[in-house]
């Protein structure tokens, strides 16, 4: 394992408000672990743009680590968004994710209700445009976008978020190392040459599984899938799913990723054990 390797994470804001001291104190323990930030979602159609904020602003004013605040654009005006990215700039946020967001079911990429800006390459020139210094991330897809039905249209995505001022990508979910690894490949052959951070979840349940899987439209990973539903309790499954994350971890590092960020689930317990064990945090 690589010394000093860059780790973050990935919250969402509480879906209650009495789960917000709970996550505050997730905040804490991840934000003492040292990532190089910490990004926060952001709900569809901006059904969590109050939270989210507020979620931003906690990590800002209450952890040395710079906070990243997810920001999408589907259905918005292009004013709209420039409205909405003034407000986090405001409130001293300086780093964003940029993400078109998911169209509504049925709907096409082009539709017009989509609103103005219908890519997150827009949303990152926009972005820009407000804040010629802020840090921008965007999102890459290893198994493809779920809405891209023609090879390699994923990348001229990717491509067209770089040139117009993403400063790095990170990964949506991946279940075998080979995915990530190929898939920066590639995009490399295809002149992308921003860093292209992994995502990886720990999956500690067959339950937790079954609901990534619905929610990103992702293959099953069979292999996976079998060893949690053959285990014989949580605790089985649990350490079943730390394995899983700890070797995919120690293998895009070894294949040369810039770091390695982590969909924490509100739970910070997971993701350091997880970090722990690959040698990448002290115990």
């Amino acid at each position: 394992m690589r010394a000093n390797v860059p780790f973050s994470f990935e919250v969402y804001p509480p879906r209650k408000p009495e789960l917000q001291d709970a996550l505050h104190h997730t905040i804490q323990k991840l934000a003492d672990a040292g990532p190089e930030f910490i990004t926060v979602t952001y709900g569809a159609n901006g059904s969590s743009r109050d939270s989210s904020l507020e979620c931003v602003s906690y990590i800002r004013q209450n952890t040395a680590i710079d906070p990243l605040a997810h920001l999408t654009c589907v259905g918005t005006s292009r004013a709209e968004a420039e409205v909405l990215v003034r407000e986090f700039y405001g409130a001293g946020i300086r780093s964003f994710l940029a993400l078109r967001g998911d169209a509504p079911a049925g709907a096409t990429a082009d539709a017009d209700f989509l609103g103005e800006l219908k890519s997150a390459a827009e949303l990152v020139a926009l972005i820009r445009q407000v804040s010629p210094y802020a840090r921008i991330a965007v999102a890459a897809f290893p198994q493809g976008h779920p809405e891209d039905s023609e090879p390699g249209r994923d990348l001229l995505a990717l491509r067209a978020k770089q040139d117009a001022g993403a400063d790095f990508a990170i990964t949506q979910l991946f279940f075998e190392p080979n995915e990530y690894l190929d898939f920066v490949a590639r995009a490399r052959a295809a002149g992308i040459t921003i860093p292209i951070i992994p995502g990886i979840m720990p999956v500690i349940s067959a339950s937790r599984l079954a609901r990534i899987v619905d929610i990103t439209g992702l293959e099953t990973p069979q292999s996976l899938a079998a060893a949690l539903n053959d285990a014989g309790d949580k605790d089985a499954q649990r350490e079943i799913g730390l394995d899983h994350a700890v070797a995919l971890t120690r293998a895009v590092v070894a294949g040369g990723a810039p770091g390695v960020h982590l969909y924490a689930f509100n739970e910070h317990d997971v993701v350091l054990e997880v970090l722990s064990r690959a040698g990448i945090i002290s115990a």
